[in-house]
């Protein structure tokens, strides 16, 4: 059983390296060690020192000495688990680390599974499971945004706002659990004046953190950035300056590019996933169809769409193609730049009237137009530096609380239905068993979110994809 065994794993990363660390947790943590370490300085019994030092001495295995470590001493319940726990630091050599897995496991201790050292601190109350899901996202954060997204959530800002929002509720479902009690007297001990401005209050928070998911999806997981127009417009050599390398090959040959590219590119505290894709126009070359198909699912699921425009072509027509993607992103919440490219072509006066946003109509406040050469790099630094500007301009970098995942959204959302009922309850004078099986269940759906309600497969879910040794 998971509190009876103690678990041992390597807690840093694959391979020789400086140093490595060893961690063991579980009621024999101590005496496991005990009996494979002896101090530099005077024979000590690890069980009897006292929580929180470090000691300095050699493993063995039997007369064979191992290594020279650092041994830190948690003690229960104020360890990262809540039970007695071990961190072994020793040399980086793998063949070392290997041994002392060995050695430990020798002497009693289990291998560790994924995520176990976590999912011991949830089931031991030292945090709930957002909190483990956090930890999670933490250590994959690879951007300022990611990073504080996932700090929030550990240190309880979610969970906070989820535990206001069931708190807010449970005052109410004992009262009307309590009608019920009285079902033949027909009292009312809940006030429905004071229940529906709660439920519309819990309703219009559950519908804030449902709509802050797509923000919280892409500090998350990278803001998903299309650069897309007609063949032969300047894409491929605006993804290989933003990216500072040559990813994609750069030709006059129009219709070059017939997959989609892919790289990351990280600018402040975001991370933007940028896409170079086939050019839109119409054609008979199966490969190339293929390749424009994988443009349009590109456009639908970006965020920030990058529409390369030639420049040189009348103001019509360039408004004809706005228009055209426009419709394409109609009532969606994507940003669009759109990216006026080649205009080293055009004289001064051409360059001014493409400048002027109210040349072309079909643009709206939330857009972005910019003349450019991919080529030249004419106002690319400008770019650059939009792209986390848009994302700002949207809110994704307020320290509010925002949910990033998807098991958190899906709850959330299944939470929102059985508010909706209960409401629409309360406007038809439904009676009080069926309104308080939908608070049950908004309450039920709520606690999911944090662990107060969950079952074995679900952790085994979220569990199995954390590292091993966390």
């Amino acid at each position: 059983m998971i509190e009876e065994s103690t678990i041992c794993a390597i807690s840093t990363p694959p391979g020789n390296g400086a140093i490595a660390i060893v961690r063991l947790s579980g009621k024999d943590a101590l005496t496991i060690t005990d009996k494979v370490f002896s101090s530099r300085k005077e024979s000590i019994s690890l069980v009897e020192q006292e929580a929180n030092t470090i000691h300095y001495g050699t493993l063995s295995d039997g007369t064979e000495i191992i290594d020279e470590v650092l041994v830190s001493i948690f003690k229960s319940p104020h360890s990262y688990t809540g039970e007695d726990l071990v961190e072994i630091s020793c040399h980086g050599s793998e063949y070392i680390q290997q041994r002392i897995l060995q050695l430990l496991i020798k002497n009693g201790a289990q291998h560790a599974g994924p995520g176990e050292f976590t999912m011991r601190a949830f089931l031991n109350g030292k945090m709930d499971l957002s909190q483990a899901e956090a930890v999670a996202d933490l250590i994959a954060s690879d951007a300022k945004g990611s990073h504080q997204l996932a700090i929030r959530q550990m240190r309880g800002g979610f969970s906070r706002e989820i535990a206001g929002l069931r708190e807010k509720l449970l005052h109410f479902i004992s009262m009307i659990e309590l009608e019920l009690d009285f079902g033949e007297e027909d009292v009312e001990f809940a006030d429905r004046t004071e229940l529906v401005l709660l439920l519309d209050e819990i309703k219009e928070l559950t519908q804030s953190l449902i709509d802050s998911f797509q923000k919280g999806n892409v500090i998350k997981n990278g803001v998903p950035v299309a650069i897309t127009g007609k063949p032969n417009v300047g894409k491929s050599t605006l993804l290989n300056y933003l990216l500072n390398e040559d990813k994609a090959i750069v030709s006059h040959i129009a219709g070059t590019t017939r997959d989609v590219i892919e790289d990351v590119l990280t600018i402040d505290e975001f991370r933007f996933r940028l896409i170079d894709t086939a050019g839109l126009r119409k054609t008979k070359d199966t490969i190339e169809t293929l390749g424009i198909e994988k443009t349009y699912e590109k456009i639908d699921k970006a965020y920030v769409i990058l529409y390369l425009i030639d420049a040189n072509q009348p103001i019509a027509e360039i408004n004809r193609l706005i228009g055209k993607i426009k419709k394409r992103m109609d009532k969606t919440d994507k940003k669009l730049v759109v990216l006026l490219n080649k205009v080293d072509f055009l004289t001064e006066k051409e360059l001014a009237e493409r400048k002027l946003k109210k040349n072309f109509p079909q643009l709206d406040k939330r857009d972005h137009l910019l003349c450019i050469s991919a080529k030249n790099k004419y106002n690319l630094k400008t770019l650059y530096e939009l792209l986390p500007k848009i994302i700002r301009e949207n809110g994704a970098s307020q320290p509010d609380v925002i949910v990033s995942n998807t098991r958190h959204f899906e709850a959330l959302s299944k939470a929102k239905e059985a508010l909706d009922r209960a409401v629409t309850g309360l406007d038809t004078g439904m009676s009080s068993d069926f309104l308080a099986q939908d608070i049950r269940e908004v309450l039920h759906y709520l606690g999911e979110i944090t662990g107060q309600i969950t079952n074995d497969e679900v952790l085994g879910n979220i569990f199995k994809n954390f590292c091993i040794g966390k």
